[in-house]
């Protein structure tokens, strides 16, 4: 273990001036490495459109960039805008005034306020979390905090966690949260662009999930506890900026997406202490063209159950776990933001065996199952311009 790390540390030392020789030099190393020789048998087929016959019902527009859903005991939805809002459906309407006391993110290009996610036992304690974007252009990170919400406003709002360390970048910052079985909450941290190597090194949060406890502390059995240097936060490394979170309820299974650069975005299973390779190892190509590695895998890191070449920009993620849609049981719904549609992985005995899109057109960057069965997504203009939509899709009669 100790050579391979000496491995990966070099060549990451080396990543910055390889990238302009790594196409030529690719061949040779992809052999050296044991990489696989022909990607092209992992990478899917492009998706069909959809055949299921779905109805769409929209719940609320003229939202900006709404970013996260939140279902409540009694019926109403929570909705986050990016530029700072957290406004409520109720009712089948959207109530006028946006919820009061919500804390200021800092917003600038992809910064803002991401996820709502209401306590398990938010019927007694009322309490939500918030995840965003907090500090200033020079300084800044995710924070994760706690509020109640008595309906109309936050109070007693208590940070529950915040990455480190802060950086200088308006991108990539992960924001996704969701619960583990055990109680616990898992909240995705991006690479921060220009700290890409960092998502390889375990003694700061970019490229990581991390678990943390409802209360802000960090479980004594996080797989780095005991490691030296490492945060203890850390549950999974190597990833560049996971838009999609979900836990299977029936499972238990972690499911993650992340975006790649021009291509390579991944479908992963999130398991702890694992290394999902980024940048060490991926599908992908640069912005700039060249290639961002010439690994495409990487001796100690995790392949992908899916990538997507050229992107889709996966978003919003959510496993299909109700009574309306009964042939999706356990399949993965899939938010895309670049090529515009709602992706329905086909899962049959933890595999992938098919692939279908819906609202093909539209830029969808949450999905979620809701208690009634039904999928709520949100869609979104790439401006930030306010003519979001928050969506209810059932099988048409």
């Amino acid at each position: 273990m100790g050579s391979d790390m000496s491995d990966m540390r070099g060549f990451l030392r080396r990543l910055p001036s390889a990238l302009c020789s790594l196409a030529a030099f690719g061949a040779s190393v992809l052999a050296a490495a044991g990489a696989s020789e022909n990607p092209q048998t992992f990478q899917q087929a492009p998706a069909p459109d959809g055949a299921t016959s779905i109805k769409v019902e929209t719940l609320a527009e003229g939202l900006a960039n709404p970013w996260s859903i939140g279902f409540l005991p009694d019926g109403a939805i929570l909705v986050t805008e990016r530029p700072g809002r957290l406004r409520v459906v109720k009712d089948g309407a959207l109530v006028k005034e946006p919820v009061a006391g919500v804390p200021a993110p800092y917003v600038a290009n992809q910064a803002g306020l991401f996820e709502v996610l209401p306590h398990p036992d938010f019927a007694n304690n009322h309490l939500i979390y918030l995840s965003y974007a907090h500090g200033t252009k020079e300084s800044n990170s995710t924070r994760v905090v706690s509020a109640e919400f008595d309906g109309a406003s936050l109070k007693n709002i208590k940070t529950v966690f915040e990455a480190r360390p802060t950086r200088d970048k308006p991108v990539h910052y992960g924001g996704r949260l969701a619960y583990m079985p055990d109680g616990t909450m898992l909240v995705s941290l991006g690479d921060g662009f220009d700290y890409r190597e960092k998502a390889q090194t375990l003694d700061n949060g970019f490229g990581k999930i991390v678990r943390v406890n409802l209360d802000g502390t960090f479980p004594a059995d996080n797989p780095f506890t005991k490691k030296a240097g490492a945060l203890p936060e850390i549950w999974s490394y190597g990833h560049r900026n996971v838009q999609g979170l979900a836990v299977d309820s029936a499972s238990g299974i972690v499911y993650e997406t992340e975006h790649g650069p021009r291509g390579g975005d991944e479908l992963n299973v999130i398991s702890a202490g694992k290394n999902y390779g980024w940048p060490l190892a991926c599908y992908c190509i640069d912005y700039s063209g060249a290639k961002v590695t010439p690994f495409t895998s990487f001796k100690g890191t995790e392949q992908p159950q899916k990538y997507w070449t050229p992107s889709i920009g996966p978003s919003g993620l959510a496993v299909y776990r109700g009574a309306l849609f009964k042939a999706w049981q356990g399949d993965l719904l899939v938010g895309a933001m670049a090529m515009r549609a709602l992706h329905r992985i086909d899962m049959e005995n933890g595999k992938i065996v098919g692939e279908e899109r819906y609202l093909v057109g539209e830029r969808i960057r949450d999905v979620r199952v809701g208690p009634d069965g039904a999928v709520y997504v949100t869609t979104e203009d790439r401006s930030g311009s306010p003519v979001g939509k928050l969506l209810r899709l059932t099988p048409a009669k």
